[in-house]
């Protein structure tokens, strides 16, 4: 071979750049893993998410994806353009979920765009619904003698606001968007799934199940770990099944912070505890 045609190699500092940005180089014709850990939320780090999604979608060197989610749920804007995003990568190439602890809400609604989900047995799933929830202070404030003025253009501007209580209008618009989320909601289910409608609808009371109940019910297709979420990727990509874990590109410091409160939290409840077991001894 030329060595013109060689691969340019990186160098010390190259490599430095790499690790500090977190990059992890994915092995051609290995399966990509995506992990949905913990609650969905708006902002950035779902917008990474997406992004890390999108470039999955266009490398011609991952041949499938598996979705690993552990995860409570979450926003709902933010689940569904996640499922979206999702969707669009099924469109392309096989894409598998699994749920190896919690897959509910939002993160069930994520899986509703896999071609397969396989679930572990003792996993949560389901929680099919919509809730909008928010402090209403008004009781507080007036005990401490706290008034909040409020200056509006547009009637329904402020809606939600804690300091005072919603009128009847505000209600019925809030549970609007309700009823409009929870619609959306169980259509994605009914066509992920390939259930009637009305099926779905019996199901969509809120409920979780566990991974065993979820595949008698039709809401997952099979019962296994990752290694079976592996497989079944691999299988509709015609591939050895290998996989890759993929991970956001978080910078190196955001890590280190990361890394630093949680080990000072932690110190903080060993102290306390501590404490207070000499506080019980005295």
């Amino acid at each position: 071979m030329n060595h013109s045609d060689a691969p340019p190699r990186l160098g010390l500092m190259g490599r430095l750049r790499d690790l500090a940005r977190g990059r992890r180089r994915i092995r051609p014709g290995r399966v990509a893993v995506v992990r949905l850990y913990g609650p969905i939320s708006g902002g950035t780090r779902a917008a990474e998410l997406v992004e890390l999604v999108r470039e999955l979608r266009r490398q011609k060197k991952v041949p499938a994806v598996v979705l690993d989610i552990d995860s409570p749920g979450g926003a709902a804007d933010a689940s569904d353009y996640l499922y979206l995003a999702l969707r669009r990568l099924a469109e392309k190439k096989p894409l598998v979920a699994h749920v190896r602890g919690v897959g509910a809400s939002g993160a069930y609604l994520a899986a509703m765009a896999a071609h397969r989900i396989v679930v572990a047995p003792s996993s949560i799933v389901g929680s099919i619904g919509v809730i909008s929830a928010g402090p209403r202070v008004t009781a507080l404030l007036d005990r401490l003698g706290v008034r909040v003025e409020e200056h509006r253009a547009g009637r329904l501007k402020g809606m939600g606001a804690p300091w005072r209580d919603d009128t009847d209008e505000e209600r019925g618009r809030e549970q609007q968007l309700v009823d409009a989320f929870y619609d959306r909601f169980v259509d994605r289910v009914a066509d992920g799934r390939k259930l009637h409608r009305g099926r779905v609808l019996e199901l969509a009371t809120g409920e979780v199940w566990l991974g065993s109940q979820a595949v008698e019910l039709g809401l997952a297709d099979a019962i296994g770990d990752m290694d079976d979420a592996i497989e079944a990727a691999a299988k509709l990509a015609g591939v050895p099944p290998e996989a890759s874990p993929v991970r956001l590109h978080r910078p190196l410091f955001g890590r280190l912070v990361d890394r630093f409160a949680t080990r000072f939290a932690l110190s903080v409840a060993d102290e306390v505890e501590a404490r207070l077991s000499r506080d019980r001894l005295r």
